[in-house]
């Protein structure tokens, strides 16, 4: 078993809506059939038992080695605790080479799963020791560090359910919400709205107590203090017992509390100084600890916190009680459990010796033993939830605090002996206002129910809309595929959307624009280039070129569109490469878009491609079919029932719904020269259709439609038209059958005395579509100037060119056939041939350089 190209499918893929690994596997002659591997399954199911009934015993005749991979990868992760249930193995053309695809929640969890499954199932084959639980271990391990932490999961979680899109933008917590310009980040509880002087000012200690203080929110008196002695001084200013603490700490590190004597706040002052060097000594305020947690002014939360503590049984020393709490499976080191571990440390040792313990005491039967003052739950320390105790008072308390500190998110600690009073009735107060607080005592605490804090700060980062309907953060999304016209279409929709006043982020085979800038070259139209659009501050909309290429390697970059918009599927779109071999595959490929369409969105369809008509099943949302025939039985029929449909009539697009309609003169629409040019026609439809799916104006459509000029600055390589010395030229980046059918057509209607054409191949075309190339334009131009491309993406020298002539062996009407070695040259030769009214259509394979040369060849005409 050889595994091979092994990828990370990151969103919506030809498999499914989950993220998921693929590899391609080839399996020798007898590792096709399980059945023919004595003693296999068993070996693979004594090493690994969980795998259950995934391995049907009573068919392995139909089980290869590619599937048992599938299933222990599967598993493994199940095993290690994701949420996975997703995966495939299907045959290719290639006999024993499969494609086996399994679903991950996190990339690199994923991808060690596969590889411990493949050595398991070697393992298996060679009847070699597996140790199946250092690998679950260590799965476990690898996903609680990468995957969100409680606080950070808590708001994805309650964004997903508003449907609001997020994108991880690191490992850690810092994560985008929403798309474009509605876009917000978060950081754990920190959010785009956390003012960074805010804390600034909650990390300084002192300086929070000032603004409390003159704010009149009850505060611990207390001050900062320089060395060891000056603490103990402060200490005798202010009254035992006090609490010694960084000035600047977080999750209770250094923090002493109830000291009562010269030695332990001269020891408390030197535990402090191993964290900070800004050390403070307040007075001690007697009662509970607990946590408020205030989000966009509202009091959301509220919770007791315990110190951590075992209880005694009578018969097992702290140590061993505090590994039996420990063993909790709500307790793990970090932060990724609604519990940490107990810390048996320097610290808890010197609080047992204060209760007259140490690590090897047998305390008694239902004595409790404290092993902290601070009841942080990093320390250890329980949670019970007290929300819907909270006087009002004292929750007004909490909310003035963090806003006489600026912050939108505030952990406010209160020590009092109930949340039942105002704080002043029972002489509490508040003694820190932390910035970015842990949520998870208040999402799965120890006691009580579990708060909605992350619905909270959603809430408050999208509140609803004027209407009352949820805010979404999302922008309009639409999605182009297909063979030909993708994007002259692109950049119809992104002229619409302008039009109408938004800011348009494009991705496109020649590169990524925002606002008509482009901010990157080359060909962007995968999901990488959607990913960065969709993040970009200043796109108010998306229009995304989507190709087959993307689609294959990495799924779509983005969850879902408002509109997908397919073209048309040709026969020779790249057929042949990545076990695409049929127009149906192709389709399955290129409907990806069609079947994540919102539900309240549509997809924009060629009626008269059967093949696109026929994804029209596959859309969640509404159906626009476009077609230039009104006779069309596709569009007919979908006329006939009273659903949208765009088609031509008497010189007029229309846009038919049941007996509405509006027309848009195509004499008004100067890309489709009258409507002579076919092709045009069907791209400016489906722009127009887009346009109508996302109920922008006809106004707006209209005055679009009517400034958009196909010329090399606006769409580049997309039926350029120049003049030449009173000869027409024409430039296209057209490169398979469909492409040349369509060109043919369109200049057919276009007059000329003699008609040229310039072409070259692309070498990871299959033989039979290059040769088809010319076959076509055979039947409609009288010269043929070939050339060969800069790149022969595999093709020996002059192979191209040769089965390009080849195509042209049957023609009746081409007079002369000329090869050149080189674009630029080949294009010179053509033009040095043109006369007064000719023709010449250019097949430019470098299109920016190509068009650069002609525009100087034309400068040059004069």
């Amino acid at each position: 078993m050889d595994v091979s190209r092994i990828r990370a499918l990151r969103g919506p893929n030809l498999w499914s809506r989950h993220t998921a690994i693929q590899a391609i596997v080839t399996c020798a002659d007898g590792e096709r059939a399980i059945a023919d591997l004595p003693g296999f399954e068993a070996r693979l199911r004594d090493r690994f038992p969980e795998l259950g009934d995934l391995i049907p015993s009573d068919r392995l005749d139909t089980v290869s080695m590619a599937h048992a991979l599938e299933f222990a990868a599967l598993s493994l992760q199940a095993q290690a605790g994701c949420p996975v249930t997703f995966s495939r193995t299907t045959q290719t053309v290639e006999p024993g080479v499969y494609q086996v695809v399994v679903e991950y929640t996190e990339e690199d969890v994923g991808k060690l799963a596969f590889e411990r499954a493949e050595q398991m199932c070697r393992a298996a084959l060679a009847d070699a020791p597996f140790d199946l639980e250092k690998t679950l271990k260590e799965l476990r391990d690898l996903d609680e560090d990468i995957r969100p932490g409680p606080s950070t999961g808590s708001i994805i979680a309650a964004a997903q359910a508003r449907g609001i899109p997020y994108r991880r933008l690191t490992q850690g917590s810092l994560v985008q919400l929403g798309w474009g310009s509605r876009q917000k980040r978060i950081q754990a509880a920190e959010t785009s709205f956390t003012s960074a002087i805010a804390e600034a000012i909650a990390q300084d200690k002192e300086l929070t107590k000032q603004l409390l203080h003159a704010a009149g929110v009850a505060v611990p008196v207390g001050r900062p203090v320089e060395d060891e002695d000056d603490a103990w001084a402060a200490a005798q200013e202010i009254g035992l017992p006090v609490v010694v603490k960084p000035q600047d700490g977080n999750q209770g590190k250094g923090i002493s509390v109830n000291l009562t004597s010269e030695a332990q706040v001269r020891q408390a002052y030197r535990v402090a100084i191993e964290f900070r060097d800004d050390i403070m000594v307040e007075k001690y305020l007697p009662g509970h600890d607990y946590r408020l947690l205030v989000i966009g002014g509202k009091l959301i939360a509220a919770a007791r916190r315990d110190p951590p503590l075992v209880i005694g049984d009578g018969s097992h020393t702290v140590r061993q009680l505090v590994d039996i709490v420990n063993s909790d499976p709500r307790r793990s080191d970090g932060h990724a459990t609604s519990l940490t571990k107990i810390r048996f440390d320097e610290i808890a040792l010197a609080r047992l010796a204060e209760q007259g313990y140490n690590a090897d005491s047998v305390p008694e039967r239902g004595v409790r033993v404290v092993l902290r003052n601070n009841a942080n739950l990093s320390t250890g320390g329980t949670a019970t939830d007290v929300t819907d105790n909270v006087h009002p008072e004292l929750a007004a308390a909490a909310i003035a605090a963090a806003q006489t500190v600026g912050l939108d998110i505030a952990g406010i600690d209160v020590v009092c002996d109930t949340m039942l009073k105002p704080l002043e009735e029972q002489g509490g107060g508040i003694v820190e206002v932390n910035a970015a607080p842990g949520l998870r005592m208040h999402l799965s605490p120890s006691f009580g129910k579990g708060r909605p804090v992350g619905e909270a700060i959603v809430g408050m980062m999208y509140p609803d809309n004027p209407g009352g309907q949820p805010d979404s953060g999302r922008i309009p999304v639409v999605a182009v595929t297909g063979t030909n016209g993708k994007t002259t279409t692109s950049r119809l929709i992104g002229r619409i959307f302008e039009e109408n006043g938004l800011r348009v982020g494009m991705t496109s085979t020649d590169g990524i624009y925002v606002e008509n800038q482009r901010i990157d070259t080359g060909d962007c139209s995968g999901p990488r280039s959607a990913r960065n659009v969709l993040a970009h501050p200043d796109v108010d909309a998306a229009v995304l070129e989507t190709a087959r290429g993307g689609l294959l390697r990495e799924g779509l970059g983005f969850d879902r569109c408002d509109v997908a918009v397919v073209t048309n599927i040709g026969l020779g779109d790249h057929l042949g490469l990545n076990y695409i071999t049929t127009v149906h595959d192709l389709a399955v490929i290129k409907r990806v878009i069609v079947e994540n369409v919102a539900p309240t969105g549509a997809a924009v369809l060629n009626a008269a491609d059967p093949v696109v008509a026929a994804m029209a099943r596959h859309c969640p949302g509404q159906i626009i079919f476009f077609a230039l025939d009104a006779a069309n039985p596709v569009l007919a029929t979908h006329r006939a029932q009273g659903q949208r449909a765009v088609y031509v009539e008497k010189g007029d697009i229309v846009c038919a719904e049941g007996r509405k309609k509006q027309r848009i003169p195509l004499a008004r629409v100067p890309l489709t020269r009258h409507g002579s040019i076919g092709f045009q026609v069907e791209n400016v439809m489906a722009a127009a259709a887009t346009a109508w799916a996302l109920g922008l104006s006809w106004a707006s459509i209209e005055r679009a439609l009517a400034a958009f000029i196909s010329d090399s600055a606006t769409a580049p390589g997309r039926f350029n038209v120049f003049d030449y010395r009173g000869a027409t030229l024409i430039a296209d980046y057209g490169h398979n059958p469909d492409a040349m059918m369509a060109l043919v057509k369109a200049v057919e209607n276009i007059p000329a005395k003699r008609r040229f054409v310039v072409i070259s191949g692309a070498g990871d075309r299959r033989d039979d579509d290059i040769r088809q190339q010319t076959e076509i334009l055979g039947q409609a131009f009288d010269q043929v100037i070939l050339y060969q491309d800069a790149c022969q993406r595999g093709r020996a020298d002059g192979e191209v060119v040769a089965l390009l002539r080849q195509g042209l062996a049957n023609s009746q009407r081409v007079k002369h056939i000329e090869a050149i070695n080189g674009e630029f040259l080949a294009i010179d030769t053509a033009l040095h041939s043109l006369q007064t009214g000719d023709l010449c259509l250019i097949l430019i394979d470098q299109v920016e350089e190509a068009l650069a040369h002609i525009a100087r060849r034309i400068a040059e005409a004069g």
